[in-house]
């Protein structure tokens, strides 16, 4: 298996290549050569089983081959339950049992196994970048803290993530430093880009990202949706909360090689750039939102060019999805509603999820969908709490991290400012 650039500026290359550079060097993101199909998935066994298995074709051929099952067995070890929500027809697809109590750990930790295994030059060591606009961060913080030869500098929008987001973001030391920009996510996605993209300072400076621009990132993220389909009672249905749209493209990556998913529908927060597309206009990336789902505060969602990629032109994307935005007043009350009505307590972003279902109810859809649920709800304790008049249990391991201290510095959306800084560490 080889990989290209969606741009079309480069060589195909190896996966551990791509993984190693996050980034393609005309700027592109990576994706395969050909799509492959995968045979003879079964719905029994273990996550980690099944992700080692949706992913052998794509490790084919190359040196991190023979590592899989081990790769996916680190990963993988926090469970993705999916259970059905007292709301006829409607499932949870629960992705926030890991350390940092979202779903982009399972990426993480992959793509940190992964590089592991690929061979560093313990003298100069590889950087990570990440730019985050929440949850991120601190999943990439927390699969890489201590990891010899690799340090990670974690870029958030400063006074745009919850409080207990910005504390796990500065919690880890060592090699791993949070740096606060002025700005907002599609800033610190902005410099990120640069530095991936300026071949002086990568010469200074080697450098990956961890983002969902980065294939360890996202093709992990296919397999907690083909194995939740697995065990469904026919396609599944999914909807999809998303910002930077890594998480939709890997469902419906997991779709194409012939996962049992059935519709895909993505539920944005207030920042208009995919609903506007997909009700048919021209896509238009601009500066993000700020709401209270903020960790879809994204204007410019980097993988559009992986679905352009996939589906070939702008009505063949369009033909394959749908978009709803949800603004703030309907994800508070989305959350409001449920704790009293039946207890379950969301995350503003699995509440926008869930509104979406709502709205495809009262529109006449009767079919069964599952939502991605994809953070903790005790991340957002200033949010969810006054709204569901009570505290929020924190899970143990968000608990032991909101306990250790914490620091960011300062930083200036600025290019220049950002690569002395680099350069500097």
């Amino acid at each position: 298996m080889r990989y290209v650039s969606t741009r079309g500026g480069t060589e195909p290359v190896t996966l551990s290549t791509a993984i190693a550079a996050g980034l393609a060097p005309d700027g592109g993101l990576y994706v395969p050569e050909a799509m492959p199909g995968v045979t003879r998935l079964r719905g029994d066994g273990y996550l980690a089983s099944t992700a080692a298995r949706m992913l052998a074709p794509f490790f084919e051929g190359d040196a991190l081959a023979p590592e899989l099952e081990a790769i996916c067995a680190e990963a993988f070890a926090a469970p993705a339950p999916r259970r059905e929500l007292r709301i006829d027809g409607a499932h949870l697809l629960e992705l926030f049992h890991g350390p940092t109590a979202a779903f982009k750990d399972f990426g993480a930790r992959f793509l940190a196994a992964c590089l592991q295994r690929l061979r560093r030059d313990e003298d100069r060591p590889l950087t990570i970048l990440v730019a985050t606009s929440g949850d991120t961060g601190a999943a990439v913080g927390a699969a890489f803290h201590g990891l010899p030869s690799i340090r990670v500098a974690i870029l958030y929008p400063d006074n745009r993530v919850s409080p207990r987001q910005a504390h796990q973001l500065g919690s880890f030391g060592g090699n791993v430093r949070a740096l606060r920009v002025e700005g907002s996510f599609d800033d610190c996605q902005r410099l990120v880009k640069g530095a991936l993209g300026d071949p002086a300072l990568q010469a200074d400076v080697p450098m990956s990202s961890a983002n969902s621009i980065s294939l360890g990132r996202l093709l992990p993220q296919m397999a907690y949706f083909g194995h939740a389909a697995l065990q469904a009672d026919g396609p599944m249905n999914t909807i999809v909360p998303t910002g930077n749209l890594g998480n939709a493209v890997a469902c419906l990556w997991a779709r194409s090689i012939g996962l049992p998913i059935g519709e895909v529908v993505f539920a944005c927060n207030a920042n208009p750039t995919l609903p506007e597309f997909y009700a048919g206009q021209p896509y238009r990336p601009r500066d993000a939102v700020a709401t209270v789902a903020n960790a879809m505060d994204v204007g410019a969602p980097s993988n559009f060019e992986r679905l352009r990629h996939l589906f070939g032109d702008d009505e063949a994307v369009r033909a394959n999805g749908r978009a709803h935005g949800v603004d703030d007043a309907q994800i508070r009350d989305t959350i409001r509603r449920h704790a009293a009505n039946d207890g379950e307590v969301f995350c503003p972003h699995t509440a926008t999820a869930v509104h979406v279902f709502e709205r495809l109810r009262m529109e006449g859809d009767r079919r069964d969908w599952t939502v991605a649920s994809t953070a903790h709800a005790a991340k957002f304790d200033t949010v969810v709490e006054p709204l569901v008049g009570r505290r929020i249990d924190i899970p143990d391991a968000l608990a032991a991290m909101l306990a250790r201290e914490a620091a960011a510095e300062p930083m200036a959306a600025d290019a220049g400012v950002f690569s002395a800084w680099l350069r500097d560490w």
